[in-house]
């Protein structure tokens, strides 16, 4: 293929002199065009997300995106980001991995992180604050997955090492952004990796000054960002676990000691109060692609932490010890951030709802009918088609028994209610009713009556039934039952 500048010579004449000038113009712009090539964001960049189960993973990932209905997956779910340099125009999806909570589905990490794209992959570490018990758990558990993993990859040496020099350099590297400038450890762009830029230095710049005692102890070559979500239930930790202003302190300085072993940078989230993902979107593509960030470290907010990697040290969190004085910073999270006790639920009674007034009334009407036709009565049909429940049938004295037999309004006496004609049904009757008025008698006159004998009791219960039934004397068949009855 002919060159360019030879093309346009051909088709185009030009006058004498004036052909390198040509020449030199489409070679410029030429030169633009692949310098430009060169510049476009990477598609290969990963986000790997490690955490447990309801730590808000999945919400975290879907707010960095913009959706607003977060779709759940399983084993090792797929994302992506859309990231866009508005200066250059230039578009990229930012590949993002995330891993379930249980750590059965550990052993998928070997096709969200490879040999071929550890140096293009950053790792966030996921735990709620919801739980700050669990936090010490939940973070060593899932950098030690992480750890493991990386030592089965097949990474040679030579190039491990590299890649544990570039997370020193940039921890080193770090300064502290003034306002309106941004950062000046904003990596090269173009073909260089942020993550791991190349190691082109000069012999002085080769040389890594010592760190602190606590700082990148545990290298392991990646960067990693550690973000605690649902910060806005501080509030609610204060509130129903009496959680006092020195808890969160010892739980920031113990997560920022934990984030210098390994050069994390922290972030305190609140997907529902929109605190701090805008600040760890920019965080994100500021470290992955290069992007400037303007942003300096703060730490005085409980809820809204955020500590870039590179300026933290052991002197800065040391100001958090003022404020302990039940605690030391040396002792376990799990001791000093205990569990509460689950309360048992209080036990409430079933709620009772009436029923319709008139449906009881029915009910009631239709038990005292049964009633009536048990005790071989019939209610007149007026009484059982009324709504009003019918009255109980009051129960027969001797007076009104004995009305039953001589009211000339009744007529004859019915045969199962005279005695002499009832038989030995009629003779037990007589003898419930003398027993009974002669306790009554006994209740009247207490010991006089205890003081006569049994002959005296029975003229007594005699008398006092004639009196009852207005009559001068009692029919001779009554007082002889009357008189069985009471020997």
């Amino acid at each position: 293929m002919a060159p360019i500048g030879k093309e346009d010579r051909l088709d185009t004449p030009v006058a004498d002199g004036s052909g390198d000038g040509a020449e030199n113009l489409w070679a410029s712009i030429l030169g633009e065009v692949q310098s430009g090539s060169g510049s476009k964001l990477s598609t290969n960049r990963s986000l790997l997300v490690l955490g447990d189960n309801e730590c808000g993973k999945t919400t975290l990932i879907a707010k960095l995106q913009g959706v607003e209905d977060p779709k759940k997956g399983a084993g090792l779910e797929y994302y992506y980001i859309d990231v866009r340099d508005e200066y250059r125009d230039e578009q990229a999806r930012l590949n993002v991995w995330v891993l379930d909570g249980d750590q059965s589905h550990t052993g998928l990490l070997k096709y969200a992180l490879t040999e071929d794209n550890f140096e293009d992959t950053m790792v966030m570490l996921v735990a709620s604050m919801a739980q700050p018990w669990a936090l010490a758990h939940s973070l060593h558990k899932w950098v030690t997955v992480l750890s493991d993993h990386v030592d089965k990859l097949r990474i040679p040496p030579e190039k491990m090492r590299d890649f544990e020099q570039s997370l020193v350099r940039f921890f080193q590297d770090y300064t502290e952004p003034e306002e309106n400038q941004s950062s000046s450890q904003a990596p090269p762009r173009g073909d260089s990796n942020p993550l791991h830029p190349p190691p082109h230095l000069t012999e002085e710049e080769k040389v890594v000054l010592p760190l602190g005692p606590n700082v990148l102890s545990h290298n392991l070559g990646i960067p990693i960002v550690v973000v605690l979500t649902k910060c806005d239930a501080i509030s609610t930790l204060e509130k129903d676990h009496d959680f006092k202003e020195e808890h969160f302190d010892f739980i920031q300085q113990y997560v920022r000691k934990f984030c210098l072993k390994y050069g994390a940078g922290l972030f305190y989230t609140s997907v529902k109060d929109e605190r701090n993902c805008e600040l760890l979107y920019r965080y994100l593509v500021h470290r992955i692609y290069g992007f400037p960030f303007t942003t300096a470290a703060y730490v005085v907010e409980r809820d809204g932490v955020f500590v870039p990697s590179g300026w933290d040290n052991d002197k800065k969190i040391s100001i958090l010890y003022e404020s302990m004085s039940t605690m030391k910073p040396d002792d376990s999270l799990e001791e000093v951030i205990v569990k509460p006790m689950l309360r048992k639920p209080v036990q409430r009674d079933a709620e009772v709802v009436a029923e319709d007034e008139q449906v009881f009334l029915m009910k009631m009407q239709a038990v005292l009918a049964k009633q009536a036709a048990s005790g071989g009565t019939t209610p007149p049909a007026g009484e059982a088609s009324s709504p009003r429940p019918s009255r109980p049938q009051a129960q027969r004295t001797p007076e009104r028994a004995g009305g039953a037999q001589t009211s000339p309004m009744r007529g004859k006496v019915p045969p199962e209610h005279d005695p002499k004609a009832a038989g030995p049904q009629g003779q037990a009757t007589e003898g419930m009713l003398a027993n009974f008025f002669n306790s009554l008698l006994n209740k009247k006159t207490g010991a006089a009556v205890a003081g006569k004998d049994k002959a005296a009791v029975t003229r007594d219960a005699a008398a006092e039934l004639e009196r009852l039934r207005g009559k001068k004397g009692v029919p001779e068949a009554a007082a002889n039952d009357t008189g069985a009855s009471g020997s």
